[in-house]
């Protein structure tokens, strides 16, 4: 019996989200770890979408409830064969990989968030979902408006990103064509060249932390390919804040490891819907659907037996 991993990136978090970490007391040292960055009142604040999507905020919200609900249902799990984590939800992929341990972790989530604020306004930018689009129209857009493809979610949607006015207007237009337009919890252009001045001091937070050789296989974001070297996931991690995210491959690349079932670790189910749709012979499940870690573990173990 095996199981593969998927971590969610900003965006995903929610008022409701995991209401069953604090009764885990595996999850407690993490919870603890996360409190000390936002405040004890962080489950409180989460409505409040100024706070809970500023950047700095985000990224280490998503990062320390991913970490701890991983916490929380590690032990009991079928054996883990491949890690892939969305956007910084790769931080917490790397602790569940075995290459990071969570207070790293959390530190590098604190840093990512940053590097990319300095090199960026919050809320000046932000990324829009594309559905419905074929990739040709997808291209046309992005060089209407000055966009770039951000993460590659499958063959007839995206993810792009831009300053938050280009954003309007292609949302305004495309969905006059029939394009479905969502947009995204994220208040700057992740993943797009507007980010390239945040690479050098990522690059260089994640060569401050501490890193071991995983022990599954781990997908790189930007490539879709597994990555064993710590040196390379070091270099991808950096690149990935501004090179687009290829989500489809990675879920492909998570797939020919043939996993018994998936499971989605952290807030929403945005990753399990898309994994769904994609390899809907795989079962798959997120954290956020279960109202304890042991009912997590027991359907693991079931999807995984099936």
């Amino acid at each position: 019996m095996t199981i593969a991993l998927l971590f969610p990136g900003q965006g995903t978090q929610h008022a409701a989200m995991l209401p069953w970490l604090e009764s885990e007391p595996a999850a407690r040292p993490v919870l603890a770890r996360m409190s000390a960055t936002l405040g004890s009142d962080w489950r409180l604040r989460l409505a409040d979408a100024a706070w809970s999507q500023s950047n700095a905020v985000a990224q280490s919200l998503v990062t320390g409830a991913s970490l701890a609900a991983w916490s929380a249902v590690a032990n009991g799990l079928p054996r883990v064969v491949a890690v892939a984590g969305y956007s910084v939800g790769e931080l917490a992929s790397c602790v569940a990989a075995g290459m990071l341990d969570v207070d790293d972790a959390m530190t590098l989530a604190e840093r990512r968030a940053a590097a990319m604020d300095g090199c960026t306004v919050d809320g000046a930018a932000g990324l829009l979902g594309l559905s419905n689009i074929d990739a040709k129209a997808v291209d046309a857009a992005c060089a209407r408006w000055g966009l770039d493809i951000a993460i590659r979610t499958g063959e007839r949607r995206c993810i792009v990103g831009g300053p938050v006015a280009a954003l309007a207007q292609a949302a305004l237009q495309l969905g006059d064509q029939g394009v479905a337009v969502t947009p995204v919890g994220v208040r700057v252009a992740s993943h797009t060249r507007a980010l390239r001045g945040a690479v050098p001091a990522l690059a260089q937070a994640l060569a401050s932390a501490r890193w071991r050789a995983p022990r599954a296989a781990w997908v790189a974001g930007i490539t879709g390919t597994v990555v064993r070297d710590p040196a390379e996931v070091r270099r991808v991690l950096a690149e990935q804040v501004a090179t687009a995210v290829c989500w489809d491959a990675c879920m492909d690349a998570v797939a020919e490891r043939r996993p018994d079932a998936v499971l989605e670790v952290g807030p929403g189910a945005t990753l399990a819907r898309l994994w769904r749709e994609r390899h809907p012979a795989i079962p798959v499940r997120s954290c956020d659907e279960f109202a304890s870690a042991a009912q997590v573990r027991d359907w693991a173990l079931a999807g995984a037996g099936r």
